[in-house]
């Protein structure tokens, strides 16, 4: 039994049933009548990527992210404050378990990242070094972590975002102390210790043909005539919602012109919150839009979505206010954004039906002052990994206490959500929970709404 927060309300009818919203269908069960992403993205002669977090690599995350993408990039796992936190000392455990999951599932993994001016190791950023011990230190950390996954990573981002806006080198340890050449320099030790992988310069703002693409475009140009090993170029694409580059594909076509293989490396599109049907529909167009950007030119090698549930995006922490980036909920439920990447891979995936999940709220017994309600959610047509229904009263209703789910309220806004032993309610089956509540004058039929 389960105590709710001081202060909740909650108010039923004296009898009868009103139809509460659900949260309709968890990602497994959706998609189990479908073509995986991984597979239609296959087809095509494309990668379809995700950023993932080691330690959540089980459960219903773990059966996402193998069944849906062909290609893994470790959120942080492999950079530099993590494998090396002290001198000498590393710390290879989550890289190494995001690379043993790729083989088991039979995944790509994209390395990320080798030399960035952000997320290195405090003996690193504040130490004293000559250019030469700069220099030694860099070759040292990439041949090490490269040679470490030799033969068992497709590609790194080797450099990652040297460029300001202006399309000018970014000042940071590395152009400091080394200059502009120390990209070359980079390319030129991660081949050499695995001349297998495919070597990219990865950056941001540079989806679109701007002063900063420009650079970058000139750069690998440049790269290339001078011999340096250089196999494409990432395009961050961490985009605002409606604001897709006009100009995506042909900048796109131009890296690929340059003999040069393109990677859109870390796709998020953020919204202003709370979402809502407007802007998920204008999130599933713009998904689209990458994707059939992407699809278009023959060099374009993939998209990776930069984590494919918002319960593990970076947006919320960094931009106040933004979220709901990725193409399924916190709760593993996929998003229009989901459809519309697969309908961009040729997939006909088709949401489940409006209503195959639905809760039912019902007053178990009544007193002169409380009662005893129960919510039934129960599926048929399609499953949930998780649930979520809402109701709003007016009459000063309050519980007192409510079991099996994990309520709360804000004013008259109740929210109550699965325990976390009963989120799953397979095709055919039903959970209930239940709740005591005191009530005084009245107690109104609520009004309804979807979870």
């Amino acid at each position: 039994m389960r105590s709710l927060r001081t202060g909740l309300s909650l108010g039923s009818v004296l009898t009868g049933i009103a139809a509460l919203g659900a949260l309709l269908v968890a990602a497994p069960a959706a998609h189990a009548a479908d073509t995986p992403l991984r597979d239609l993205a296959a087809a095509k002669g494309k990668v379809i990527g995700t950023a993932v977090t080691g330690s959540k690599l089980t459960g219903t995350y773990g059966d996402i992210a193998g069944a849906q993408f062909n290609s893994l990039t470790p959120g942080n796992a492999m950079k530099w404050e993590t494998v090396e936190p002290t001198r000498g000392t590393y710390n290879w455990a989550e890289a190494d378990q995001i690379v043993a999951f790729a083989q088991a599932h039979n995944q790509q993994v994209r390395g990320h990242t080798l030399v960035w001016h952000s997320q290195n190791p405090s003996w690193l950023t504040n130490g004293t070094w000559t250019s030469a011990q700069l220099s030694a230190l860099l070759q040292d950390h990439i041949s090490t972590e490269v040679t470490r996954y030799k033969g068992k990573l497709a590609a790194w981002d080797v450099v990652n975002e040297p460029f300001n806006e202006d399309g000018t080198y970014r000042s940071t340890l590395w152009y400091n102390g080394l200059g502009s050449d120390y990209i070359a320099q980079a390319l030129t030790w991660a081949h050499a210790a695995d001349p297998g992988a495919k070597l990219y310069i990865n950056d941001y703002n540079v989806e679109g043909v701007n002063a900063k693409s420009t650079a970058l475009y000139n750069l690998v140009k440049s790269l290339k005539a001078r011999g340096v090993p250089i196999d494409g170029v990432g395009l961050q694409a961490h985009l605002i919602l409606g604001q897709v580059p006009s100009t995506l594909q042909q900048n796109i076509q131009r890296f690929a012109d340059l003999g040069v293989d393109v990677a859109i490396t870390e796709l998020d599109i953020r919204m202003q919150l709370p979402s809502d049907s407007t802007k998920l529909a204008q999130q599933a167009a713009d998904y689209k839009a990458v994707f059939d950007a992407c699809m278009a030119v023959s060099r374009c090698y993939g998209v990776t979505v930069w984590g494919f549930t918002d319960s593990d995006s970076w947006i919320p922490d960094v931009f106040s206010g933004y979220g709901a980036a990725t193409p399924y909920d916190e709760n593993y439920v996929p998003k229009p954004a989901y459809y519309a990447i697969a309908g961009a891979l040729g997939g006909t995936t088709t949401p489940p039906p409006t209503g195959a999940c639905t809760a039912t709220y019902s007053v178990q017994s009544q007193w002169n002052t409380g009662f005893t309600g129960q919510v039934r959610i129960a599926c048929s047509g399609a499953a949930l990994s998780s649930w979520k229904v809402n109701w709003t009263y007016g009459a000063g209703q309050r519980i007192t206490q409510a079991w099996n789910a994990d309520c709360t309220q804000s004013g008259a806004a109740v929210t109550c959500a699965n325990a976390s032993y009963n989120g799953t309610v397979p095709n055919g089956g039903s959970v209930t929970f239940g709740f005591n509540a005191s009530w005084s004058g009245s107690n109104p039929v609520p009004t309804v709404t979807l979870g």
